[in-house]
């Protein structure tokens, strides 16, 4: 018997949540603001959001049905989403997440404008 497993959390548990799949229709339905459907059945309710590596945001969300953790990667800001933000912010505007609307203004986080709603870094703050 070997005493030396190295134990892995479980898929879909909180430290290893299951990765939705890269959809662009389940992307716009999470920027509408759609309750997202979950993969087995029931509803995914947004736990947190946080920025993710290299630009990218993640949603962690739970399935109401199984308590299974899952996270949607939001891709990274486009080049000419962040060419519109430094536009505003030169012009003293409001700034707005390009994806979410006017109904999502951004905030400070750490150095970067970012959305709280899909944690994705639109331009730097100084």
């Amino acid at each position: 018997m070997d005493t030396n497993l190295v134990s892995e959390p479980l898929a879909g548990s909180p430290a290893n949540p299951i990765p939705l799949p890269k959809d662009k229709k389940v992307l716009r339905r999470y920027y509408g603001g759609e309750r997202l459907s979950s993969p087995l059945g029931g509803k995914l309710d947004v736990l947190g959001v946080t920025e993710g590596e290299g630009g990218t945001g993640r949603v962690l969300l739970e399935c109401n049905a199984s308590s299974l953790r899952f996270v949607l990667v939001i891709p990274k800001a486009t080049r000419n989403e962040r060419a519109m933000i430094k536009e505003a912010l030169q012009a003293g505007d409001d700034l707005f997440c390009p994806r979410h609307g006017t109904d999502h203004r951004l905030s400070k986080s750490g150095k970067n404008w970012a959305c709280s709603e899909c944690g994705v870094p639109y331009g730097k703050s100084g």
